[in-house]
């Protein structure tokens, strides 16, 4: 049986201190500006996922993420020491698509609210299409006879 409050605490305790160690201890200058945005542990506390975001270019997350990879050992052992679990997890590093995702969607929000207001001018210059009565009014009995 897991117990997923541990492995949520875990990989809280891994995201700060792989950030910690990202700042402090790695002096690769193909590392970005990198930040750390969430880790998550499976539920036997063997494999943790980081994800991250680097600001810049296409280039420079490349390079980031190379640095990331020949880092990860560094990384892993600083884990284990500031943790102290009985078997460290293993690092995988995975550049988040929450600034992409974000960014596509104010592009959308930005279309609606130009499509809106494509609508509002439309509207205020329009006119009811038939009679100003559309409504069929009742017949009175007393007209037929």
């Amino acid at each position: 049986m897991t117990d997923t409050a541990r492995a949520r605490k875990l990989a809280d305790r891994i995201q700060v201190v792989v950030a910690e160690t990202l700042q402090r201890r790695i002096k690769d200058p193909r590392l970005g500006y990198v930040t750390i945005t969430d880790a998550r542990v499976t539920g036997d506390l063997r494999e943790a996922t980081v994800f991250y975001t680097v600001y810049g270019d296409e280039a420079e997350r490349e390079s980031s993420a190379a640095a990331l990879e020949s880092a990860k050992g560094i990384l892993r052992s600083e884990v284990g020491k500031q943790t102290g679990v009985r078997f460290t997890p293993t690092l995988t590093f995975v550049a988040d698509a929450l600034p992409d995702n974000a960014r596509n969607i104010d592009d959308l929000l930005d279309k609606a609210r130009l499509s809106d207001a494509a609508v509002r001018t439309a509207a205020a210059g329009a006119a009811y299409a038939g009679d100003a009565d559309p409504y069929k009014a009742a017949r009175d009995d007393d007209e037929d006879e």
